[in-house]
């Protein structure tokens, strides 16, 4: 696979490719780099990579994987070491240059479509916690599906509720949060059908609840990012409680590897495949 092969707009430097334009994205400038301190160490980063994997080994493990939106490399590093070829298309620069640190080869500093990533071009796309950063999500969906093959595969994850909405979405450039009947609308919408949707994490929507969006109700400020506070909620201290979450997430792997589906959660992971009819 030649990465010049796939795009009109790129050029190489240093390991990474570059397109010539960079549009703004709703997303904090600093946002890769407390990810890239949190997530070696994070339970939720651990569990949706595994369900991600585990969704990609189920319906596309041989195609190569363009992993966009990928951050810091962390989804597109655990695909590689599944024996998946990714490509990273990742607009932030911090987060390009730690997936290099990584170790991983194929990366694009770039939106795919400042990129020119070619139409009909991939097989397997991911956007992982991306969708809903985009104001416009029907009209990206269209712009992921021109590029993607006759019948190619898009794996995604979403926060999930409404409900659940706190400052921390707010800081993080959120538009929305989906229910799954939300963000199937939106794909049936932009051509494509559905091919397994279900929610993850269920143990987290109280939680959520609790020690976010109801402290958020009682603050008017608009949050920045806290890291301290986001490396605690991220860990999961051993004991009785972290055995229990333990068996949660084989639980819910185990549910994804047999495509059954999880009824709640605080996230959405669907599948949906580019119908033959395209987008108009």
């Amino acid at each position: 696979m030649e990465i010049n092969d796939l795009a009109d707009n790129i050029y190489f430097k240093d390991g990474i490719w570059f397109s010539n334009n960079s549009r703004e994205i709703s997303y904090p400038k600093e946002g890769n780099m407390y990810s890239y301190e949190i997530e070696k160490d994070s339970f939720w980063f651990k569990h949706r990579n595994n369900c991600i994997i585990a969704a990609v080994k189920t319906y596309s493990p041989t195609d190569t994987f363009f992993d966009v939106g990928g951050g810091n490399g962390y989804v597109a590093n655990g695909l590689e070491e599944n024996n998946i070829q990714t490509v990273l298309i990742e607009p932030g620069l911090a987060g390009a240059l730690n997936a290099k640190e990584r170790g991983l080869k194929n990366i694009i500093c770039s939106t795919f479509e400042d990129a020119g990533i070619k139409p009909n071009s991939c097989k397997s796309i991911g956007l992982f916690d991306v969708v809903e950063h985009v104001e416009d999500d029907t009209q990206f969906m269209k712009s992921i599906n021109s590029i993607l093959s006759d019948n190619g595969l898009v794996y995604i994850t979403v926060p999930a509720y409404k409900l659940l909405w706190s400052k921390e979405d707010d800081a993080s450039g959120h538009f929305r949060r989906y229910t799954i009947k939300q963000i199937s609308s939106t794909l049936k919408n932009s051509s494509f059908e559905i091919e397994y949707a279900s929610y993850i994490f269920s143990f987290l929507p109280i939680p959520v609840f609790l020690f976010r969006t109801i402290p958020g109700l009682f603050t008017s400020n608009r949050m920045s990012i806290n890291l301290n506070k986001n490396k605690l909620e991220h860990s999961q201290k051993k004991g009785i409680l972290s055995s229990i979450l333990d068996k949660i997430w084989i639980k819910e792997l185990s549910y994804i590897k047999q495509k059954k589906k999880i009824l709640f959660g605080a996230s959405c992971i669907v599948v949906a495949r580019k119908t033959t009819a395209g987008v108009e």
